[in-house]
C-alpha cells in the first residue's frame, strides 16, 4: 500500500472540497479563481516540503490531481473548436456589413503583429542587456534526449514551411478535419470557414428573406447553446487552476532553476515589460490598464498555469464580452486569431531571445542594427501559424533559428527551465489577444464603456457565469 499517495490524494480531495464551500456564490469569478490558485501554491509547496523535488510520491499523486487539472484543460479543448465556429459564424451573420468585417480584421491582425515586432525588439534588448550568451552551457542526458526528439518531430515539419506553404494552410480543404484540430493552423481554417458560412447565410437572406430568416434564427440557438456550454465549464475553473498550480510547485525543480536564473530573470524582465506595452497601448486607445487587467486576471490566472493559448479560448472570449465590453464579433476574432496568429511571448520574446543568444557561439554580433532588423522581421512574419498549444514555441524558434542562420541547439539546453517559463509566455500570448479586441473595439467605437468600468455589472456577469 502506497501510504503517502493516498494521503497527498486525500488532502487534494479535501482541498477541492474546502474551495467549494468556502467560494460563496456572491463571489466573483476573479475572487474564486485566486482562491484556488493560492490554495494550488501552498500545498504544491507543502508537498515539495515534506518529500523534496523529483520525489516519486509527489509524480504519483500528480498522476491524480491531473485528474482534475488536465481533465479540465481538456474540457475547454473540447469547447475551442464548437465555440469558435458558432462565436465567428453568429459574429459574421449579424453584422450585415462585409466592410466591418475586413475592418474588424485588419485592425485585430494588424494589432497582433505590432505587439509581436514589439515583443521581438524587446526580447534582443534584456538579452543584451543581461549579456546572455549559449556558450558553456552543458548537454546533459536530458538535454541530448530533448534535442533528438526535436530533430525527429519538429524539423521535418519546419523544413517544409515556407511563406507561401503556410499561408496556403489558412486555407481549409477539410474543414470537418480541421474542426477535430488537425492540423497547426485549424482555428485559423475554422475561422475562415465560419466567416464564408456567415456571408452565404447573408446573401441566403437578400435573395430569399424566408429561408435566410431560418438559417439566421438556427444561427443564433448553435450560438447561445454553445456559449451555454461554456459557461457550465467555466464554472469548473477554479478548481482546475488549483490542481495545475498544485502540480507545477510540486514538481517544480529549484536546483536547475537556479543554474539557469539569470535566462528565467531576463525572461520575465521581457514578459513584464510587454505587459506594459500592452497596458500603454490600452491607455492610448482610453482605456484603463489596471481595470483591464483586474477583469482579465482569471482568465491570466488559467493561461498561466495550463500553459495553453487555445484552451484559454473561451475564457478570452467570456471576459472580453462579459467584463470589457467588447462586441462578441471582435472578441471572438481576437481570441481565435490571437491563439495562432502573433503571440507576443512564444512566436516574438522567445525566439528573439534565443537568436540573440545563440548569435555570438557563430561569430555574429547581436548588436549589430542591420542583423536586429533582420531577425525582428523574421519574427514577426514566422508568428503567424504558430498553434497555441505546449510546445508553440519551440516551434517559433526552430523557424526563426535556421532562417537566420543559427544552430538550434540551445532549443534542448533549455529544457529544465521551459515550463517555468511558459507559463508566463502564455499568460502574455493571451493577455495581447485580449488587448488587440478591447483596442479594435476601441478603434471602432464599438465598446460598452458601461459595463468596460462599472464594478457592478460584472460581479453580476460573473454570478450568471
Amino acid at each position: 500500500m502506497n501510504l503517502p499517495l493516498i494521503i497527498n490524494v486525500l488532502l487534494f480531495a479535501a482541498l477541492l472540497t474546502a474551495l467549494a464551500r468556502v467560494s460563496k456564490p456572491s463571489w466573483s469569478l476573479s475572487r474564486k479563481v485566486l482562491t484556488g490558485l493560492v490554495m494550488g501554491v501552498l500545498f504544491g509547496f507543502a508537498l515539495q516540503l515534506v518529500y523534496g523535488a523529483g520525489h516519486p510520491a509527489i509524480a504519483a499523486s500528480i498522476e491524480w490531481f491531473n485528474l482534475v487539472g488536465n481533465g479540465y484543460v481538456q474540457l475547454l479543448q473540447m469547447i475551442v473548436m464548437p465555440l469558435v465556429f458558432a462565436s465567428i459564424l453568429s459574429a459574421v451573420a449579424k453584422l450585415h456589413n462585409a466592410a466591418s468585417l475586413g475592418r474588424i480584421s485588419l485592425l485585430t491582425l494588424g494589432t497582433l503583429l505590432l505587439t509581436t515586432l514589439i515583443a521581438a525588439l524587446v526580447g534582443v534588448l534584456v538579452t543584451n542587456l543581461f549579456g546572455l550568451t549559449a556558450e558553456g552551457l552543458v548537454q546533459g542526458v536530458k538535454e541530448s534526449a530533448r534535442l533528438d526528439a526535436i530533430e525527429t518531430s519538429y524539423l521535418g515539419q519546419v523544413s517544409e514551411l515556407g511563406v507561401p506553404q503556410l499561408l496556403l494552410s489558412f486555407i481549409p480543404k477539410n474543414p470537418f478535419a480541421d474542426l477535430t484540430g488537425a492540423n497547426p493552423t485549424s482555428i485559423i481554417s475554422v475561422v475562415i470557414f465560419a466567416a464564408l458560412l456567415g456571408v452565404a447565410a447573408l446573401q441566403l437572406h437578400r435573395d430569399d428573406a424566408s429561408r435566410g430568416e431560418k438559417v439566421l434564427a438556427a444561427i443564433d440557438t448553435l450560438q447561445a447553446w454553445v456559449m451555454k456550454l461554456v459557461r457550465l465549464i467555466m464554472t469548473l475553473t477554479p478548481y482546475g487552476v488549483m490542481a495545475l498550480m498544485t502540480k507545477v510547485v510540486a514538481s517544480s525543480n529549484p536546483e536547475e532553476i537556479v543554474k539557469l536564473g539569470s535566462f528565467v530573470l531576463a525572461s520575465y524582465l521581457g514578459l513584464g515589460l510587454m505587459f506594459l506595452v500592452h497596458g500603454l497601448l490600452l491607455a492610448l486607445v482610453g482605456v484603463n490598464p489596471i481595470t483591464f487587467l483586474r477583469k482579465v486576471a482569471p482568465v491570466l490566472s488559467f493561461a498561466f498555469s495550463s500553459r495553453s493559448s487555445a484552451a484559454t479560448i473561451p475564457l478570452n472570449v467570456e471576459a472580453q464580452t462579459r467584463r470589457l465590453g467588447v462586441p462578441e464579433a471582435i472578441a471572438s476574432f481576437a481570441a481565435s486569431f490571437g491563439a495562432t496568429i502573433g503571440q507576443n511571448g512564444c512566436a516574438g520574446l522567445y525566439p528573439a531571445m534565443l537568436a540573440v543568444m545563440v548569435a555570438p557561439t557563430v561569430g555574429i554580433d547581436p548588436l549589430d542594427p542591420l542583423w536586429i532588423a533582420s531577425l525582428v522581421a523574421i519574427v514577426t512574419l514566422s508568428s503567424a501559424g504558430v498553434a497555441g498549444v505546449g510546445g508553440g514555441a519551440t516551434f517559433a524558434a526552430l523557424i526563426v533559428l535556421p532562417a537566420m542562420g543559427l544552430p538550434v541547439t540551445l532549443v534542448a539546453l533549455l529544457i529544465s527551465v521551459e515550463p517555468l517559463i511558459d507559463m508566463g509566455r502564455t499568460a502574455l500570448n493571451v493577455n495581447g489577444a485580449m488587448t488587440a479586441g478591447t483596442i479594435t473595439s476601441q478603434l471602432l467605437g464599438q465598446t460598452d464603456q458601461a459595463l468596460l468600468n462599472g464594478e457592478q455589472r460584472e460581479e453580476t456577469a460573473h454570478g450568471q457565469a
